[in-house]
């Protein structure tokens, strides 16, 4: 399958290198042309997993991953669209691919913070009628972190990805491209129930936020590590408590994958199977600086992740004040108003809507 991955974070190097090695015709954008020098010069991408260290071909032979500099030469003739990138850049790359998309195509968000809407709304902004389905689901597919220029370790994969499908009357079809690079998806409804189903939101504010001391004052800190305490913990217990009751509010059905399951030893498996609290941990790549005004965690999960679960109590009458203090908490943190700056039902347009015309346009998309 002709597959496209999209940016060059974490995960894009984990996307190409597990999409290349499993058979699929990777091609892979960057929107620096000089981003992929040192991997071309190298002929390949070093990558580190529980299988050991081995070599992913870069290049323009077949069977290798081929960087390319145009976004459209990387999308045209796609199946499917990988972009495993934070949702922040999400508002300039949609607009940006909306014009290049065609029929069939499968663009799929892990994870998206309601990113399958914002990218289906661009389209129909572009006057682009074509039907493309957009995929989102609850994290990214890898625990990964680049080292150096040319490797990257893999410290786990996902095992189950819930998903959802913007609009859902192309799930059928983007279910069956989406199972042929990714096993491990999983049919959870539509866009919405997709977006609520990220983890990030829910995980990284809490353990930021309340380790704000220690990040601000040791050179690295291992926000997974130490820095998760039960005081924390209950927190995430309870702000996660909100996500599931917003799901349950708009008629999504179990399961909701709570974020307990990732730290416990037994009943369901989460989203990357067993032990994969202590993978991370081992691996020490989550030891690190984190600068609180400028880091993902508080940028994408706190600012787009947390206003959106905000947003979507306040629609929906259901409450949220766990989600909404800790924004207001680091909104005080920023200086900013990180609502107003935020991934919200308001921000897309959405908010005026009622619960039926929100159904039909999460099922026929903006087009219809």
């Amino acid at each position: 399958m002709k597959v496209a991955v999209l940016g060059g974070g974490h995960g894009c190097w984990a996307a190409v290198a597990e999409l290349a090695e499993t058979g699929h015709d990777v091609r892979w954008w960057r929107r620096d042309a000089d981003a992929h020098r040192d991997v071309l010069t190298a002929g390949a991408i070093t990558v580190r997993d529980h299988r050991g260290t081995r070599q992913v071909p870069v290049g323009e032979d077949d069977g290798a991953i081929r960087p390319v500099t145009e976004l459209a030469e990387a999308v045209r003739e796609a199946t499917l669209i990988v972009v495993p990138l934070p949702s922040t850049t999400h508002q300039d790359l949609a607009a940006r691919l909306a014009p290049l998309l065609a029929d069939g195509q499968v663009v799929f968000l892990p994870p998206g913070t309601l990113g399958s809407v914002l990218f289906g709304k661009a389209m129909a902004e572009a006057g682009n009628l074509a039907d493309v389905a957009f995929a989102e689901t609850g994290t990214l597919p890898y625990l990964a972190r680049r080292h150096g220029d040319t490797e990257v370790v893999v410290s786990g994969y996902a095992t189950r990805l819930p998903t959802g499908v913007f609009p859902s009357r192309l799930a059928g079809k983007a279910f069956d491209v989406l199972r042929a690079a990714y096993p491990s998806v999983e049919d959870a409804g539509d866009g919405l129930s997709g977006a609520l189903m990220n983890a990030g939101p829910v995980i990284h504010p809490p353990l930021i936020l309340m380790n704000a001391g220690p990040l601000e004052h040791f050179d690295a800190w291992d926000i997974h590590n130490e820095g998760t305490q039960p005081s924390i913990r209950r927190v995430t217990d309870a702000l996660d408590a909100e996500r599931v009751a917003l799901r349950e509010s708009l008629g999504y059905q179990a399961p909701h994958f709570p974020l307990a399951d990732h730290y416990a030893t037994d009943g369901e498996e989460w989203m990357y199977g067993r032990a994969a609290h202590e993978k991370l941990t081992d691996s020490g790549d989550w030891r690190e600086k984190i600068d609180l005004l400028g880091h993902r965690y508080l940028l994408e999960d706190t600012r787009l992740g947390l206003s959106l679960l905000v947003s979507v109590g306040h629609w929906a009458g259901v409450p949220v004040p766990v989600a909404e203090g800790l924004l207001t908490i680091a909104s005080a943190v920023t200086g900013r108003d990180l609502y107003a700056e935020g991934r919200t039902l308001e921000s897309l347009g959405l908010a005026g809507l009622s619960r039926d015309e929100l159904a039909r346009l999460l099922r026929e998309g903006f087009a219809s």
